[in-house]
C-alpha cells in the first residue's frame, strides 16, 4: 500500500477482534494507536458533519428514504476535493496536537 499508508480506526470492539488483528498482521498493516473517545481527530468525522450540514440547508428537506438517499449522493459528490484534503493534510497537526495535550481535548 505504500511507506505513507496510514491505518486508522476507532476502538470499536469489532475492530479490535482477535480475527482482525490477525488478518491486519498477517498483511503487514500496522495499527496507529488512538487515544479512546478522539472523534475529532477522525477525519471521516469531520466529513460526515459536513454532510450532514449540506443536507440540513436543502429545501426543500429530503422526506422519504429515497429522497434521503438521493441528497446524500448529491452531496457526497458536491463536497469539494479541495475541502477533504485539508482535512487530511491537517492529520499531522491534529496528531501532534493531540499528543501534546496528553491525548486530552484539542480545539480541532
Amino acid at each position: 500500500m505504500g511507506d505513507e499508508f496510514l491505518f486508522m480506526n476507532d476502538n470499536a470492539r469489532p475492530h479490535r477482534a482477535n480475527i482482525v488483528d490477525e488478518w491486519l498482521q498477517s498483511e503487514d498493516i500496522n495499527r496507529t494507536d488512538w487515544p479512546a473517545y478522539s472523534p475529532h481527530l477522525n477525519t471521516i468525522e469531520h466529513v460526515w458533519d459536513m454532510l450532514g450540514r449540506r443536507i440540513a440547508t436543502r429545501q426543500p428537506l429530503p422526506t422519504c428514504l429515497p429522497e434521503i438517499r438521493r441528497a446524500l449522493l448529491d452531496e457526497w459528490c458536491n463536497i469539494p476535493q479541495d475541502q477533504i484534503d485539508n482535512l487530511i493534510l491537517s492529520m499531522p497537526r491534529r496528531c501532534k496536537a493531540c499528543i501534546a495535550s496528553s491525548g486530552r481535548y484539542t480545539p480541532y
